[in-house]
């Protein structure tokens, strides 16, 4: 068993690679938020520099991709928040049964994310544009959803993984004791 755990965990690079390009993605918009805000507080307070219309909007856009993909993110470092005031008290085997149960569940939102969010994307998205940008469709608006959807599957299925082989490894190690 150890043996089919091994060859797996070559796939880690991948979750390691995807990790890093939510994290460049994510600064990438963060660094962009903060230059457009930056641009609309100075546009307003100096008069020979035009307040830009369409700012708002784009910051607001830019702060749901954030907080999707960051949470994404935290699914793979597992810093999400849940409850674990009674892992304590319960059979260390019955924790990792319910650890993986609620990993289930949260790669199967992660999928209704996915499905309802890019129907969402599409038809919604189709029908209108941003009211300060009308040459961009509100398609843009609704994307992350989906992207933050595949994100959560991808690293769910991750940690579903880590935690069968935490249940099989530690029971060979008793075995073998």
């Amino acid at each position: 068993m150890s043996k089919l755990f091994r060859a797996l965990d070559k796939v880690k690079i991948v979750y390691d690679i995807a990790e890093k390009v939510m994290m460049f993605i994510c600064k990438l918009l963060l660094i962009a938020d903060i230059l457009v805000t930056c641009y609309i507080v100075i546009g307003r307070y100096i008069s020979f520099i035009p307040a830009p219309v369409w700012g708002e909007q784009v910051v607001l856009t830019l702060m749901v991709y954030m907080a999707v993909l960051s949470a994404t993110l935290a699914i793979r470092s597992n810093a999400h928040i849940r409850m674990t005031c009674f892992d304590r008290y319960l059979p260390k085997k019955m924790v990792m049964v319910l650890d993986i149960i609620s990993d289930l569940l949260v790669m199967a939102l992660g999928y209704v994310m996915l499905v309802h969010g890019w129907t969402a994307a599409i038809k919604l998205g189709a029908r209108g544009f941003y009211d300060s940008l009308p040459w961009l469709s509100r398609f843009w608006m609704y994307l992350p959803v989906p992207v933050a959807g595949a994100g959560m599957i991808i690293f769910e299925l991750e940690q579903i993984y880590q935690h069968i082989k935490a249940f099989f490894i530690k029971e060979e190690k008793e075995v073998a004791a």
